[in-house]
């Protein structure tokens, strides 16, 4: 984490080795064979996300297991944009099937796609999950470095419309992003205190957007079948600590059916995170 945070400090950007001056992405794939899963790790993940007990693993989970990659290939010399300040606009999930705990997997990751977007430039970072060589999960994660934008670039993302909260409001405490960073291993510093938030332009620290997933993903866990699609958008960061509203319906018009699902300010209706499983 402090090799992703120093391109971001002021001067060090202009030292060889570190700088991160844009350009294309690096062909470069990174890879975990063989990956053991520890089941105290994933009782405390389920804990922090709010996963019932269950004999596999949280769909999210294997996020865990891939975000060690990610980071790799964002702090590699090759790669061309600083990890800090680098915004997550949207996740998507599919798993082909559970995933025991008992299972060791291999997971591998890349950075692909990089394109012209409005507010700058964007890229995917994809990993593939594999078990005895069958495709068990996998997910693209959609970046944005901000910077000169591209008036004439596609539109992206899909237009989820936002579903008002069912009443269900969770409280989020002042300390949910260390205790997330804690499992996770993502110590980025907007998560963790309201002095190093406030160092990134932030008021005080926000909470991780893949824990929003997750938090979201387990309040429709028991719904989703065994092979299914879960997509989001993140929207305006969750101030901690702070208060959200969750809705959710189902959606079901012939050619899809699944949930459509919805975090909320719950005083402005504001969405802070949009998504669906399919």
């Amino acid at each position: 984490m402090l090799k992703a945070a120093l391109p971001a400090l002021p001067g060090v950007n202009l030292i060889p080795g570190l700088a991160k001056k844009g350009g294309p992405l690096p062909d470069l794939r990174l890879n975990r064979p063989g990956v053991e899963i520890d089941p105290e790790h994933v009782a405390a993940y389920a804990g922090v996300c709010g996963f019932a007990p269950s004999e596999a693993l949280p769909l999210t989970y294997p996020h865990m297991l891939a975000f060690p990659l990610h980071m790799a290939i964002m702090t590699d010399g090759s790669f061309p944009y600083p990890a800090i300040g680098t915004v997550h606009l949207r996740n998507a999930i599919t798993r082909h099937r559970p995933i025991a705990p008992t299972e060791l997997l291999d997971v591998s990751a890349t950075a692909t796609n990089l394109r012209g977007h409005a507010k700058g430039k964007v890229f995917d970072l994809v990993t593939m999950i594999t078990s005895a060589d069958e495709l068990v999960w996998e997910s693209t994660s959609t970046y944005l470095r901000v910077g000169k934008g591209d008036r004439d670039a596609a539109s992206e993302g899909t237009p989820f419309g936002v579903v008002p909260s069912n009443g269900v409001e969770w409280r989020l405490a002042g300390n949910l992003g260390r205790r997330y960073a804690a499992v996770s291993g993502d110590h980025n510093p907007i998560h963790l205190y309201p002095l190093t938030a406030k160092a990134f332009g932030f008021p005080r620290q926000i909470a991780h957007g893949m824990w929003s997933k997750a938090r979201c993903v387990a309040a429709i866990a028991n719904r989703l079948p065994d092979e299914v699609t879960v997509e989001v958008e993140f929207k305006k960061p969750i101030l901690l600590p702070g208060t959200v509203a969750f809705g959710s319906r189902v959606v079901d018009d012939g050619a899809h059916r699944g949930i459509d699902f919805s975090l909320t300010n719950p005083k402005s209706g504001a969405p802070h995170l949009v998504g669906r499983s399919r």
